[in-house]
């Protein structure tokens, strides 16, 4: 009897090592699929939010289509390229055409810069400055250019760079479009294996936090990206109106602008400034109040477009908004405010049974006590 004692021991430690090795197999394997989806993740989280957010639009057109889900995912998907790729081809071609026609006044050295005018040196902070700049521009381009041919390649390298951005952001948001219609067309399988997951990983049956998940992207997509939408459209047409060059550029980086919950007068105040210097006074004025109504206008948008109990505060968007574009860049801009705001509400209804539990324990003792 005694012999056969440490027989236990040695076959716990043969159970503990084979354990081991699988979990180490396992991690190999999970980690080997993580590399080979890699590439694929920014893309694919970004069509997961679209899925999300589109989807009431979907079950509606479906419905209206006799049930056609495909037919709805379809068009819904075309709409989305085309809002995509219409600008982004307009742009791209004024671009090219821009750089055409500069390229042969260069050449053909019929390239003038009109002088600036007294109003720039009121400008603030740079008025001086920039009209220095500008007037020695304007008289003498050839030598300018060569005076400061280092600032100018610079600069050069910077607005290519960040076109190359805008476009690559473009084409992996097509890709986004593209496989995000294909979750719509099967969004009951995702949902309910989305909800199978959930329920394995909470303990519970039918667990509450996909769908408030779902919500809190649907949430955040209407308060915060729709209302930046909004607000980079409508400063994008004031800056039509009154001639402002590169009209599209300024209108990204009001966008940007307001996806981090900055004021979007940051980037239209300059603006302003030059309108008021090249154009005359009634459509300068108008164009001040209207940009400043833009930048003010989250205001009231914010509480129409946001779902009621949704607080998610400012600051998670703003962390999420900067750290996912500083991790992949203008497609991060977007996905990282929705993705930090869905993991702080899941976190706070995480702790909500908890803080409920010790409130209810606290009263408890407390009735306890005065009972005593």
């Amino acid at each position: 009897m005694a012999s056969s004692e440490p027989r236990p021991v040695v076959n716990n430690e043969h159970a503990i090592i084979e354990a081991a090795i699988k979990l180490f197999l396992i991690s190999i394997l999970l980690v080997w699929c993580f590399q080979i989806i890699r590439p694929f993740l920014v893309p694919v989280i970004w069509a997961t939010l679209l899925a999300v957010a589109l989807y009431p639009m979907h079950l509606g057109l479906t419905a209206r289509l006799g049930g056609k889900a495909k037919l709805s995912a379809t068009l819904i998907t075309l709409a989305g390229l085309a809002l995509l790729l219409i600008p982004t081809f307009s742009l791209g071609g004024g671009v090219v055409d821009s750089a055409g026609r500069f390229t042969e006044h260069l050449q053909a050295g019929t390239l003038e810069i009109p002088p600036p005018t007294d109003q720039v040196k009121s400008w603030p902070l740079i008025g001086e400055k920039a009209h220095a700049t500008w007037l020695e521009a304007s008289q003498n381009l050839t030598g300018f250019m060569v005076k400061h041919k280092d600032s100018i390649g610079n600069a050069l390298s910077g607005l290519l760079g960040m076109l190359g951005s805008l476009f690559g952001g473009v084409a992996m948001f097509c890709l986004s479009v593209i496989i995000g219609g294909v979750f719509l067309t099967t969004g009951e399988a995702c949902k309910g294996a989305v909800q199978q997951v959930a329920d394995r990983v909470t303990g519970h049956t039918n667990s509450e936090l996909p769908q408030l998940a779902c919500d809190t992207i649907r949430s955040v997509a209407k308060g915060v990206l729709g209302v930046a939408v909004i607000q980079a459209l409508a400063a994008g047409l004031g800056m039509v109106l009154v001639g402002v060059p590169a009209a599209g550029v300024w209108m990204v980086l009001v966008l940007v602008l307001a996806i981090a919950q900055l004021p979007p007068i940051i980037v239209l105040a300059p603006i302003i400034a030059y309108v008021f210097s090249v154009n005359d006074g009634m459509s300068a004025t108008l164009f001040a109040v209207w940009s400043l109504i833009v930048s003010g206008s989250d205001g009231f948008l914010k509480p129409m477009f946001l779902g009621r109990g949704m607080e998610v505060p400012m600051l998670v968007i703003l962390l999420g908004a900067i750290g996912g574009m500083m991790l992949s860049g203008i497609i991060g801009l977007f996905a990282g405010a929705v993705v930090l705001a869905v993991g702080y509400t899941l976190f706070m209804a995480w702790l909500s049974p908890a803080t409920q539990d010790a409130e209810q324990g606290a009263q408890d003792e407390h009735s306890g006590q005065q009972t005593v």
